[in-house]
């Protein structure tokens, strides 16, 4: 009689039997818990624990207010600026190894940085006054 061992490849599923089991386990204890939590925890409910708590500090008005696009405007405008600015840290450190090519290629940037800016304040991003 010939015995023939029989070794499972890299591209078989029983390699990924572990991760199964441990997904079930993972997906029956969190349901679990969160069934146990459900039923024994408690279930009162009235007027000051349904209110909004904002750290001690009596609640004025309505948080739901609309607030002016040129803030989020602002802060756009300054994310995108602030990203280009740390494109100029590795011209910086490498100015010498560039050379005349990185040079120039350091001007088209500012260029377009320029452009983009002058471009934002036409259209009036900039302006506080309504």
């Amino acid at each position: 009689m010939h015995f023939v061992l029989l070794q499972a490849s890299s591209g078989d599923a029983i390699n990924y039997l572990p991760i199964v089991i441990q997904l079930v386990f993972a997906v029956v204890l969190i349901g679990g818990l969160l069934a146990v939590s459900n039923f024994l925890g408690p279930k009162r409910k009235f007027s000051d624990k349904l209110k909004n708590f904002e750290s001690g500090i009596e609640i004025k008005g309505n948080a739901r207010q609309p607030i002016a696009v040129k803030y989020f405007l602002v802060a756009i405008l300054f994310v995108l600026l602030d990203v280009e600015v740390i494109f100029f840290y590795p011209y910086a450190v490498n100015f010498k190894e560039l050379g005349w090519q990185g040079f120039i290629a350091v001007l088209i940037f500012v260029g377009l940085f320029l452009a983009g800016f002058i471009y934002m304040y036409k259209k009036g991003a900039l302006k506080w006054e309504d």
